[in-house]
């Protein structure tokens, strides 16, 4: 069994050297990640420009790739690079991320969006994420993601990431793990204007994510915010279907 590990706070991140160390005793493990720090890159992809791999000393890992691209792009090149090797991948592992993916901050994040890349590549997928910036404590985040691979090891459909977000403490402090749904993930947010070095000025993003009265803890984004873990199946089609009959009514379609 064969698992690629990407992330998107790059190779020399604590996180994703943690997640390598859990999941090495239960597969061989294949790192691919950014060079750099690549945090809510998306899903997007670099074009129009050439890729660069260096192989890089990794402990815990067969072979670790450090790519200078997205996240996205290092497991769609990962995969292809390594099965030119004749290396196989069975399932992809993104994280384990500092900082929670909860929500819509999934559409932005580059730790979900590297898992569903091995999902548009025809593989299972999880996601992994400590909910802070500052993580403490790896320990209940990589416990739960061998447990998730051993119950989802052959189970897990090619179409579906598992999103995996764990609370910042210690694990016999979390209160257990929900099966959730994504919710809206909001924040009290402005730019901060900033003079630079050149007298011109910029503006830097700040948010405060808003914190609801709530205990319904089948979303994603209450269930963290209660002290749970929680983990959500995604999928990357993001059609309406109820929609389609009724645009069909509008007289716009060609007959």
């Amino acid at each position: 069994m064969n698992i690629l590990i990407a992330n998107d706070d790059g190779i020399e991140a604590k996180g994703i050297h943690e997640l390598a160390a859990a999941l090495a005793g239960e597969a061989d493990i294949y790192i691919s990640a950014p060079h750099v720090q690549r945090s809510a890159a998306g899903h997007s992809i670099t074009i129009g420009k050439p890729l660069k791999i260096k192989d890089v000393k990794f402990e815990n890992a067969r072979r670790a790739l450090e790519v200078t691209g997205t996240p996205a792009d290092c497991v769609k090149l990962g995969l292809r690079f390594l099965e030119h090797e004749g290396i196989g991948i069975d399932m992809v592992y993104s994280g384990i991320n500092h900082g929670g993916n909860l929500g819509t901050d999934t559409l932005y994040s580059g730790t979900v969006s590297a898992a569903i890349e091995g999902v548009l590549c025809g593989l299972p997928a999880v996601a992994v994420s400590v909910n802070d910036h500052e993580p403490r404590d790896f320990t209940y985040a990589c416990d739960l993601a061998v447990k998730t691979f051993r119950a989802a090891c052959g189970r897990l459909d090619n179409r579906t990431v598992l999103n995996i977000n764990v609370p910042n403490m210690p694990a016999e402090e979390v209160k257990g793990l929900r099966c959730t749904r994504l919710g809206i993930r909001e924040y009290k947010e402005w730019f901060h204007p900033r003079c630079n070095e050149t007298g011109e000025m910029e503006y830097w993003y700040k948010g405060e994510p808003v914190v609801y009265k709530s205990n319904n803890e089948n979303i994603d984004v209450i269930a963290m915010q209660n002290g749970y873990a929680s983990i959500t199946p995604l999928q990357y089609n993001l059609t309406n279907y109820e929609l389609i009959d009724e645009i069909r009514n509008w007289n716009i379609l060609d007959r």
